[in-house]
């Protein structure tokens, strides 16, 4: 039976299963047995969120309006970072803001910490009004936001997008043209629930952004086209929740795959993911989730990737 580990942008990983950003708390809860731990957003300036209630089921996964809360640059810095840096998992940090320079300077404050093996640019939080997503949404803006980056550090950058524009592959273009080294496909996909008895949005952001199983199709989509322009590595993550979800991801195109709202109901989901992996992969006939990536792309990609197009 193969072996799990593998490697990310540079960064050697037990075994192809991360949790998504802001889904653990590895400071409370531990790992969950992660292969590299992915932080909150951090922003330059601290944030108190949006108002409560911030978080509501549906019947396929949650829509969240957290808003970003978060302790601020120096805090987590000071505080966090020494802490996350003693987990013992490659850490990667991820980073919002309102402006090329708040995310320029948090890149270089962040990619300086030796414990930092790569850093995750949100350009895609949709409970947000301004920076990030709108960022996001423009190839230009977010080709010069990695540009602006790279300037700052050797670390890997991973581009965190979102599904919600009308081309992400054109995103995911500029990315890479900018010097993102990595691709995270999706972020949340923007929705909204109303409270059953007043009949006004329960949530206090109004909208948020939705995840679980819902979003997995839209996942795959994102990243099987954007793996079919960039040829970037990929973190694929939405709607992930068993071994299957995993070798699909892989299939579309990702590298390694992230747990998010599937953790909210099965804190000990990545052990079984990775329990359940190799058997499935030797059932397919392969040793490694390496041997599986890209795989949808091969003998048919040019054809679905005309079909997809026509059909747009």
């Amino acid at each position: 039976m193969g072996s799990l580990a593998t490697r990310f942008c540079g960064v050697d990983l037990a075994h192809p299963v991360l949790n998504g950003s802001g889904t653990l708390d590895a400071l409370a809860a531990g790992t969950l047995g992660v292969s590299a731990f992915v932080t909150k957003t951090v922003t330059l300036n601290p944030r108190a969120g949006n108002p409560p209630q911030r978080i509501a089921e549906t019947p396929q996964g949650m829509v969240n309006s957290i808003g970003l809360a978060n302790p601020g640059l120096e805090r987590f810095c000071d505080e966090h970072l020494p802490r996350l840096a003693d987990l013992g998992v490659p850490l990667i940090v991820s980073g919002g803001g309102w402006s090329r320079e708040e995310y320029a300077v948090a890149v270089r404050r962040i990619g300086a910490h030796p414990a930092v093996a790569a850093l995750e640019l949100n350009v895609s939080c949709p409970n947000v009004d301004t920076g990030c997503i709108s960022i996001g949404t423009d190839p230009a803006e977010t080709r010069a936001l990695l540009e602006r980056c790279r300037a700052e550090t050797e670390r890997p950058l991973l581009a965190k997008l979102s599904p919600s524009v009308a081309d992400v592959s054109a995103v995911a273009l500029a990315a890479a043209e900018g010097g993102a080294a990595g691709l995270v496909l999706i972020n949340t996909v923007r929705g909204m629930a109303i409270d059953r008895d007043t009949l006004q949005p329960l949530l206090g952001g109004g909208g948020g952004g939705l995840s679980g199983p819902a979003v997995k199709p839209v996942a795959l989509h994102a990243i099987f086209h954007c793996r079919a322009v960039t040829g970037l590595p990929i973190v694929g993550v939405g709607g992930v929740a068993c071994a299957q979800d995993c070798l699909e991801f892989a299939s579309a195109g990702a590298n390694v795959v992230a747990l998010g709202t599937a953790l909210f109901r099965n804190p000990g989901l990545v052990e079984e993911v990775v329990a359940e992996l190799p058997g499935l992969l030797e059932r397919h006939g392969v040793s490694t989730l390496d041997d599986v990536v890209g795989r949808a792309h091969h003998h048919q990609g040019k054809a679905l990737l005309e079909v997809d197009a026509n059909h747009s």
